[in-house]
């Protein structure tokens, strides 16, 4: 279970409650963000009245969203990562080589963030999107960054997260959970078997500093009638092996 957490302003706290809430809603109204929150109307009102002054909501007949603005603060957070700069055009590179998804993932906070993906060709359509927030036992790119992360910082993770399904084979156990990480960490790459999507599997692997900590993770992504036998097995992790390998070499060298 998460771990409850003491804030020291409160006020701050429940502004960005607000701002999470509505986007999970899509929108959302006063009475309806209200009720979602348990709080009282007139604190809500209040809050989203001064989000929508300083630009940050937008207010569409009484409906709240989040604003464009958000875009701006992520757009330059992202552009200033080394990480974003040195992976992209290996991330594009991969698309176009596997034809399938490519993907390159961060761990904040204990959660795996979307800080780039660029469709290849042949892909399906995904509900992934830059700067999308997943558990990290979910997806093999979230798995490949555990498996280099001390184990204390593992269950730290899965403390204040949980270990939630999102698929019914989503790893849910700890103890499942580390084996995979070991086996992982033996076999160099992570995979992803219908564990956040169903019908889709993923490759991944790790992107190490010169210490062996892991900065990232790159992945590849596709549909299982695509990703059998030795696609799966052999092809698109010897791909994931080298762009990662070369993202590596690159972050130290650039």
């Amino acid at each position: 279970m998460s771990q409850e957490v003491q804030y020291p302003v409160q006020a701050a706290a429940t502004t960005f409650r607000i701002i999470e809430t509505l986007h999970d809603l899509n929108g959302a109204g006063v009475a309806e963000l209200a009720d979602e929150l348990e709080m009282p109307k007139s604190t809500v009102h209040d809050h989203l009245r001064t989000l929508t002054e300083v630009e940050y909501l937008v207010n569409e007949n009484g409906t709240y969203h989040v604003g464009a603005r958000f875009l701006e603060l992520g757009g330059f957070a992202r552009s200033q990562m080394k990480l974003y700069q040195v992976g992209s055009p290996e991330i594009k590179k991969l698309a176009e080589e596997t034809g399938e998804h490519a993907n390159l993932l961060i761990e904040e906070h204990g959660k795996g963030i979307f800080l780039n993906k660029v469709k290849g060709p042949d892909a399906v359509n995904l509900d992934t999107h830059i700067g999308m927030r997943v558990y990290l036992q979910t997806t093999a790119l979230g798995k490949a960054i555990l498996s280099r992360l001390p184990e204390a910082t593992v269950d730290e993770i899965i403390d204040r997260h949980g270990l939630p399904a999102v698929t019914e084979q989503t790893v849910t156990d700890r103890d499942e959970l580390k084996a995979q990480l070991a086996e992982i960490r033996n076999r160099g790459y992570a995979i992803d078997d219908e564990e956040r999507v169903l019908g889709m599997r993923c490759v991944a692997a790790p992107i190490c500093d010169e210490d062996g900590m892991p900065i990232g993770a790159v992945s590849v992504s596709g549909p299982t009638n695509r990703f059998n036998n030795e696609v799966f097995e052999d092809e698109i992790p010897k791909s994931v092996l080298s762009t990662a390998n070369v993202i590596e070499v690159n972050m130290t060298y650039t």
